[in-house]
């Protein structure tokens, strides 16, 4: 049976190679992201191709009361959301001290404060059909503390510990909820997260395509966590092995930046 599948951040990266692989599959999309054009086209592209129902809707999740719209328009139009995608947010790059106050904010806003109300308002209705999923999409970097990216780190940390606290709340109900932790990807993540001038872009970089491809698989069969890729799978089980300060040294070191 075909679901209906919200994507917030759809536009492109991740979010879009999700959404190219639901669609593909039948499933009808509600498409979430600033950009307008964007989605409009993405949306026309999806019904011309697979005949499925698109539904688009440009706001910015993180304003506040955003979700609450996009919830009330829904219900409003009798569209049910089976599967949740929270996948908007965004990195920055820089000392805490030097990085800009207001943007570190948003990203808290977008990173945590939106995936948590999109799931607080999503979440009961599944719940009560007895079936559903909601994926987030966390990070490798939920693991470790992560100087020149704190408050980065610090929120997918953040949506690590909230996925896997609310999937052993839900277990039993028919409901899944899963974590997706890439590590680096080659999305517009480096670029607007300023990560251009940090040692770490230098090493290696997955596809996009490869992590949605991981993660999609592994959400339509219930996983918790998906950590697409063996060198990631490997990296995330060193904070077992290592004291946290070795660790904090280590992330610090492979994240300078380029030339020092």
């Amino acid at each position: 049976m075909k679901k209906t599948v919200l994507i917030t951040g759809v536009s492109g990266g991740i979010g879009k190679e999700l959404a190219d692989r639901f669609a593909k599959d039948g499933h009808h999309m509600v498409l979430v992201a600033r950009s307008e054009d964007k989605i409009l086209k993405l949306a026309q592209e999806y019904q011309n191709k697979y005949g499925i129902q698109t539904t688009v809707i440009a706001k910015d999740v993180a304003k506040p009361g955003v979700p609450e719209e996009i919830y009330m328009e829904l219900q409003a139009k009798g569209i049910h959301v089976d599967y949740l995608v929270n996948n908007a947010g965004f990195g920055l790059f820089g000392t805490f001290m030097e990085t800009d106050m207001e943007q570190e904010i948003n990203m808290i806003d977008v990173n945590i404060t939106a995936l948590t109300v999109m799931t607080k308002l999503f979440l009961p209705d599944m719940i009560k059909r007895g079936q559903g999923g909601i994926m987030n999409v966390a990070s490798l970097v939920g693991f470790f503390p992560g100087p020149l990216m704190s408050v980065y780190y610090a929120t997918k940390a953040y949506v690590l510990s909230f996925t896997e606290a609310l999937e052993n709340e839900v277990s039993g109900t028919g409901v899944t909820v899963t974590a997706l932790c890439p590590g680096l990807t080659s999305t517009g993540f480096v670029d607007r997260s300023g990560m251009g001038a940090s040692k770490l872009v230098k090493g290696a970089i997955m596809d996009a395509g490869d992590v949605a491809e991981e993660g999609y698989r592994g959400f339509l069969r219930g996983k918790t966590l998906i950590m697409p890729g063996a060198r990631n799978r490997f990296i995330a089980f060193l904070p077992r092995l290592l004291p946290r300060k070795m660790m904090t040294r280590m992330i610090r070191s492979s994240q300078g930046r380029a030339g020092h």
